[in-house]
């Protein structure tokens, strides 16, 4: 499958990296230019073009940039792909935004609203890079780490739930993408180690109000 990532921090490296040890095409991209990931190239095997070409390249594309420049995001290319949507909301880097603070809305749904077309899963939001480079698991290990995900299409849920199978973790389906909340920072469960069961548990103890 052909991936292409939006973002070339620490989460769109590490899910560049596991992507290509399952043996995907994938390509990088980050709003400095290719030149700047050369060095990419190298260490993960992966191509790296301009956000408009990793946005057309992929079959399925994943965004993860600082949720303040989600309007950059280019539209037409991902009009009826799945996009994974690795966001996450920090008014101190993002700057406030009032539909999040007074909880109208959540950022998977921003994004969602902005790339309207697309099939958008919120997934892989929830988990420190260094533990998604090294918690990955066998299928049926016991105590598996598991990952939630939302989202409004039951095919790309399932695009997503194989491609987080893929990289080592079993993944738990918490409803429309309306639903992302209960995931997102400042949640209890938001980063924590679960399994199947003590994940569904955390999803389900969550109280909308007292979003933080």
């Amino acid at each position: 499958m052909k991936i292409g990532i939006i973002g070339a921090g620490f989460i769109g490296r590490a899910i560049a990296r596991l992507a290509v040890d399952q043996g995907h095409e994938v390509m990088v991209s980050n709003s400095r230019g290719p030149h700047t990931l050369t060095s990419l190239v190298a260490s993960i095997g992966c191509l790296t073009g301009s956000a408009e070409q990793a946005a057309a390249f992929g079959e399925v594309v994943v965004v993860a940039v600082p949720l303040k420049n989600y309007r950059e995001i280019p539209v037409a290319p991902v009009a009826g792909k799945v996009v994974l949507d690795a966001n996450n909301y920090y008014p101190e880097r993002d700057g406030h935004m009032p539909e999040l603070d007074n909880h109208s809305t959540t950022t998977s749904e921003l994004l969602a609203r902005h790339l309207a077309g697309a099939k958008i899963v919120k997934a892989f939001n929830s988990i420190r890079v260094n533990d998604l480079e090294r918690d990955g698991l066998p299928a049926g290990t016991p105590g598996r780490r598991a990952l939630p995900i939302s989202g409004d299409d039951a095919a790309a849920k399932r695009t997503a739930t194989a491609l987080i199978e893929q990289f080592g973790f079993d993944a738990v389906d918490a409803g429309p993408l309306a639903e992302g909340w209960r995931f997102q920072r400042g949640r209890p469960m938001y980063c924590e180690r679960f399994d199947i069961a003590g994940l569904q548990k955390a999803l389900a103890d969550n109280d909308e109000e007292h979003v933080i």
